[in-house]
């Protein structure tokens, strides 16, 4: 199983506050010649005329030197598993979770924003001090 991120308990915790259900931690699924790991899985009962609302979450902390190489790495993975997402588990929708500073001073940039919303990356942005999620980004 692959190393969790440095955040990797503050998001889960963040989104437990939010009012999901982490229903899997990792979120692990196979693929006749490989194997994916989502760092969460969860869920929120809406009401039972929805039936419920399922998400899978990347966790990033974007901590080292270059964020755009961290960028790099995090928008390749989302493609990846939100391809391979849609394989096994369809209804699940897929999310990037970022820190807000991050989101202020990176995510905002031209660039990034026009990158984030072609590529259609949906984030949830989480405060590592206060393990809150911040916002929802779609």
């Amino acid at each position: 199983m692959p190393a969790r991120d440095r955040f990797h308990n503050t998001v889960k915790s963040a989104l437990q506050k939010d009012g999901w259900t982490i229903t899997h931690d990792p979120l692990h699924f196979d693929l006749n010649d490989y194997e994916i790991f989502i760092d969460l899985g969860a869920e929120r009962l809406i009401g039972a005329e929805r039936n419920g609302e399922k998400i899978a979450v990347e966790v990033k902390s974007f901590i080292g030197e270059s964020n755009i190489s961290e960028f790099h790495t995090a928008v390749g993975q989302f493609i990846n598993y939100r391809f391979s997402l849609r394989q096994v588990d369809p209804d699940r929708v897929l999310y990037l979770a970022i820190p807000s500073g991050v989101d202020c001073t990176f995510f905002c940039r031209p660039l990034i924003a026009r990158i984030v919303d072609e590529q259609q990356i949906k984030l949830v942005v989480y405060d590592t001090d206060k393990e809150t999620i911040e916002q929802w980004k779609s």
